[in-house]
């Protein structure tokens, strides 16, 4: 398989679809929310743009199935599955702040091999594939360099289910909005994952996300150099459902925090 030429096809296909979401942003109105459960809204302008991302990647690649966040196809392969959150950051759209993206991965068996994060706002393309470098909008990019916590600026998100975990989440909060630069919180988890493997974040933390949210952003961190692991400092993010990424020198100082505050044993 030739993946920086099906790489590139994504990215073109991405844009498309952020285009359209830009343009409905225009327009949405709040009546059009649906909820799937508790603090989880999805729109029309969702679930249209992952039926526009689904047709045309069964061109590109017939044979392959997907995980979807809307699940508008119910289709899963052997060797190829798409990875596909059609709008990352709802909440942020639905509300009119400016931090939301398209994320598309593509998984051989259970490696990733390919991703593309598109932030619709700034117009901004993250991609990578095996073997090869990341980019953003056709530049190389990698991680920062940034040699620990005290120097580093660290993204996070905030839980919206699943709140048994809130008091050590806001421990380890604390801790670190002392202990660092900042914390920054944006609310797309593939965007949050995209700023660390360009270097603008150091590190990123998170639990309770999906596949979907987080595929893409994993192996563009991979290839811009970083180090990505979930809370147990294992390779199982997408079914642990926590994500660890960072520049790869903080990260055994923010996975020891994250250990000791969630009480993971080693």
């Amino acid at each position: 398989m030739n993946l920086d030429r099906l790489c590139l096809e994504v990215v073109a296909l991405a844009k498309e679809a952020g285009s359209f979401i830009r343009t409905e942003a225009g327009k949405f109105r709040a009546d059009k929310i649906e909820f799937k459960g508790l603090n989880d809204m999805v729109s029309y302008v969702d679930k249209t743009s992952e039926e526009m991302i689904v047709a045309k990647l069964q061109q590109l690649l017939p044979e392959a199935g997907f995980i979807t966040e809307e699940k508008t196809v119910v289709k899963t392969a052997l060797q190829y599955n798409w990875v596909i959150d059609p709008l990352d950051g709802t909440t942020n759209f639905i509300h009119g702040l400016p931090v939301y993206s398209v994320s598309i991965a593509l998984k051989e068996y259970e490696e990733l091999v390919l991703g593309v994060v598109y932030e619709i706002n700034q117009n901004e393309c993250f991609y990578a594939w095996k073997d090869a470098p990341a980019y953003l909008n056709g530049k190389e990019i990698h991680v920062s360099d940034k040699p620990t916590l005290a120097d580093s600026l660290v993204a996070t998100g905030f839980p919206y289910y699943n709140f048994e975990k809130a008091d050590a989440y806001l421990d380890l909060f604390k801790d670190l909005i002392q202990n660092t630069h900042g914390l920054r919180r944006l609310g797309s988890a593939a965007v949050d994952l995209a700023y660390t493997a360009c270097g603008r974040f150091d590190a990123y933390y998170e639990y309770n996300l999906n596949d979907y949210d987080m595929a893409a952003g994993i192996i563009i961190v991979k290839q811009a150099g970083g180090k990505v692991f979930d809370f147990a400092g294992g390779d199982d993010m997408l079914n642990t459902h926590d994500v660890i990424a960072t520049n790869g020198k903080v990260g055994e100082e923010l996975l020891e925090k994250v250990k000791m505050y969630f009480n993971i044993k080693s």
